[in-house]
């Protein structure tokens, strides 16, 4: 099944941290959070200002991003758990 977010809505796949502290400690699956990194799958349009004009998106499908960490709505896709959230709710593309 596909999914194309509406409007300034974006799908994103969770991207998975490195499983080692800088101090080199392992850390064990019941402790880790959610990574808040992730790859857009899919964009919407983008926004609409009040007289119709379209505001573009500044995401594309592939790039990486940094979002908050209560950011977005989970949803299952064929077995894959994916967010979709508002671009709004991005904080960077990282580089």
């Amino acid at each position: 099944m596909a999914l194309k977010p509406l409007h300034d809505r974006v799908l994103v796949r969770r991207v998975e941290s490195d499983e080692k502290t800088a101090g080199g400690l392992i850390i064990p699956d019941t402790a880790k959070e959610k990574p808040s990194e992730g790859e857009v799958v899919a964009c919407g349009e983008g926004a609409r200002k009040d007289s119709g004009e379209l505001i573009e998106m500044a995401v594309k499908p592939g790039d990486k991003i940094l979002f908050g960490k209560w950011s977005g709505t989970e949803v299952t896709l064929d077995g894959e758990e994916l967010l979709i959230m508002k671009e709004s709710d991005i904080m960077g593309i990282i580089a």
